[in-house]
C-alpha cells in the first residue's frame, strides 16, 4: 500500500514538472529530504525516484512556462566555488575513486540547489518550499514524538532509513532546525487550526529530540534558545516561558537520559568523546599536509596510518560539519565552507534591518530571523556531526537569497509604479498650468 501511494504522488506530479520547474523543485525536496520510498515495504524502496524526478526537473528548463533566473548573491558565489573546489579535491584524493561515491551525490544536491535559485520567485513558491521541507522532516519529529512518549524517553528516536539524518544524532539536529521554520508558518498562517497544528508539531519535534538522546541534539537546542529569548521583545516573559517548557521537557526524560547528558561535563571519561577528539586531530594532521585534503573516502587506515595520532585502534569519521570538511579538503575548503554561512546569516540580517518597522513585508522579517534561529542550531549541533552537506541548511540559504531577491525586485515594481505615477502627475499639471 506504501509503494502504491509513493509512486502514484511521484506519477501524479510529474507532468506538472514539464509545465513548472519549481513544481519539480518541491517534488525532488520532498523525495531528498523524507525519502518517503525507503519507508515502504516493497518494489518502490528500489525504485530511483529522485533520480526521475531531478531528470524531469532538468528536462523543463527547456519545456517550462515560468521566468528562471539565478538569484546571484555572495553566498551563491561562494557556494559554487566551494563545489568547485571539492571536484578537484576528489581529483587529488588518496581514493579518488571512493571519493566520487559522495561527490556523485552532493553534485545532484547541489545542482537542484542550483536550480532552486533559478525557479523560486514568488511568496508562494517561498512558503510552499518551507512547508515541504517543515513536513519531510517533521513527519519523523510526529513519530518520534509520540514514541518518546509511549515509552517514556527510555529508547533512542532515529530518522528515516538511507538519508542524511538517519543517525539518531544527525536526526535531532534536523528536528531542532526544523522547529523555528514551523514557528514562522505558524505566526504567518491565517488558519487556527493550522497554528495549532504547526504548535503541537513543535512540541512533538522537540521532545522527539530529547528522544534521540543526542549531546549535540541538546547544545543546539540550548544555542536556539538563547538565540530566541536574546530576539524575544519582552526578554523577561520570554525566558520564563522557555525555562518553563525546558523544565517540562527534561523532567519528562527518564534518568538514563540525564546520565547521557551529564557525560558532556566527563568527556574524556567517554570512548565517544574522545575518539570525536582523536577523528578531528587526524583531521588537523591532514590539512598541515595535504592542501586539498584526503577526499570524502579518507576515514580507513590508508589515512589513518599516516596521520591519526599514535596509540589510536580504531578509525572514526570526523563527526563534526568543520572538521570532516577540514580533513576531506583542507584548510581552503574549510574556509570557503564556513564563508558560506556567515554571509548567509548575512543576507538574513540584510533582511530584518531592511524590513524592521515595515508592516506591508512583515513576512520577510519574521522569516529571516526564523532562518536565522535554524541555522545557529545546524552551526552549533553540526559541531559534532557529519552533516557539512546535509540538504536542509542548503535550502535555508535559497529561502533567504530568494527572498532578498524578491524583496529587491518588489522594491524596484513599487519604485516603478510611484514614478510612473509621478511622471503622470506631472504632465497633466503641466497641461494645467498651459
Amino acid at each position: 500500500m506504501r509503494d502504491l501511494l509513493v509512486v502514484s504522488i511521484v506519477l501524479a506530479v510529474l507532468p506538472f514538472v514539464f509545465r513548472h520547474t519549481w513544481v519539480g523543485v518541491m517534488l525532488w525536496t520532498w523525495l531528498s529530504v523524507m525519502n518517503p520510498h525507503k519507508l515502504a515495504f516493497g518494489f518502490a524502496t528500489e525504485l530511483p525516484l529522485a533520480a526521475a524526478a531531478a531528470g524531469t526537473v532538468l528536462i523543463s528548463l527547456l519545456t517550462t512556462r515560468d521566468k528562471l533566473r539565478m538569484a546571484w548573491s555572495p553566498p551563491v558565489g561562494v557556494l559554487f566555488a566551494f563545489v568547485i573546489w571539492i571536484c578537484l579535491t576528489t581529483a587529488f584524493a588518496f581514493d579518488p575513486a571512493g571519493s566520487w561515491v559522495q561527490l556523485n551525490k552532493i553534485l545532484k544536491i547541489q545542482l537542484m540547489t542550483g536550480i532552486a535559485l533559478m525557479a523560486l520567485h514568488e511568496r508562494k513558491h517561498i512558503e510552499l518550499f518551507l512547508w515541504v521541507n517543515v513536513l519531510s522532516v517533521g513527519f519523523f519529529g510526529f513519530k518520534g514524538g509520540i514514541f518518546t512518549i509511549l515509552t517514556g524517553g527510555s529508547q533512542r528516536v532515529w530518522g528515516p532509513p538511507g538519508g542524511f539524518f538517519e543517525d539518531n544524532n544527525a536526526c535531532a539536529v534536523a528536528l531542532i532546525m526544523v522547529v523555528p521554520l514551523m514557528n514562522y508558518l505558524r505566526t504567518v498562517s491565517t488558519h487556527p487550526k493550522v497554528r495549532f497544528g504547526l504548535l503541537v508539531l513543535m512540541l512533538l519535534c522537540a521532545i522527539a529530540a530529547l528522544g534521540t538522546q543526542s549531546r549535540g541534539g541538546l547544545l543546539a537546542i540550548s544555542a536556539m534558545g538563547l538565540v530566541l529569548w536574546y530576539r524575544a521583545d519582552r526578554k523577561m516573559l520570554g525566558g520564563l516561558m522557555i525555562l518553563a517548557v525546558a523544565t517540562a521537557l527534561l523532567v519528562f526524560m527518564p534518568d538514563s537520559w540525564e546520565r547521557r547528558m551529564a557525560t558532556i561535563q566527563t568527556y574524556e571519561q567517554d570512548e565517544s568523546s574522545m575518539g570525536r577528539l582523536e577523528a578531528w586531530q587526524t583531521a588537523i594532521n591532514v590539512a598541515n599536509h595535504r592542501p586539498t585534503g584526503a577526499g570524502f573516502a579518507m576515514y580507513d587506515w590508508a589515512t589513518g596510518g599516516m596521520y591519526a595520532q599514535p596509540g589510536v585502534t580504531v578509525i572514526r569519521a570526523a563527526h563534526s560539519i568543520y572538521f570532516s570538511v577540514l580533513g576531506e579538503h583542507g584548510y581552503i575548503g574549510l574556509s570557503l565552507f564556513v564563508l558560506i554561512w556567515v554571509l548567509t546569516l548575512r543576507v538574513a540580517g540584510q533582511l530584518r534591518k531592511q524590513t524592521r518597522n515595515r508592516p506591508e513585508v512583515l513576512w520577510v522579517y519574521q522569516l529571516a530571523g526564523m532562518c536565522q534561529v535554524a541555522l545557529v542550531g545546524y552551526l552549533v549541533g553540526g559541531t559534532f556531526l557529519s552533516l557539512a552537506y546535509f540538504d536542509l541548511p542548503y535550502n535555508i540559504l535559497v529561502v533567504l537569497v530568494v527572498t532578498q531577491r524578491w524583496l529587491r525586485e518588489s522594491g524596484s515594481q513599487a519604485a516603478g509604479v510611484f514614478g510612473s505615477a509621478s511622471s503622470s502627475l506631472s504632465v497633466e499639471t503641466q497641461q494645467a498650468l498651459k
